[in-house]
């Protein structure tokens, strides 16, 4: 059995790192927004809960 292999060059992965980085922070304004303007009282208090049981200040 052979298996090839093939590099990436700096660029690619330099590129790569960034649409990753780029996607993170697009999920996490939208968990963020999500949560902090939902109309819904039950997501909004699980927001709020969690964010105290990871000792994070909010208010």
């Amino acid at each position: 059995m052979t298996t090839a292999t093939s590099t990436l060059g700096a660029g690619a992965s330099r590129a790569s790192r960034a649409v990753q980085l780029g996607a993170a922070g697009l999920l996490g304004l939208f968990v963020v927004g999500f949560a902090g303007f939902a109309q819904s009282d039950v997501v909004h208090n699980a927001a709020h809960d969690y964010r105290h049981s990871m000792a994070f200040p909010c208010h």
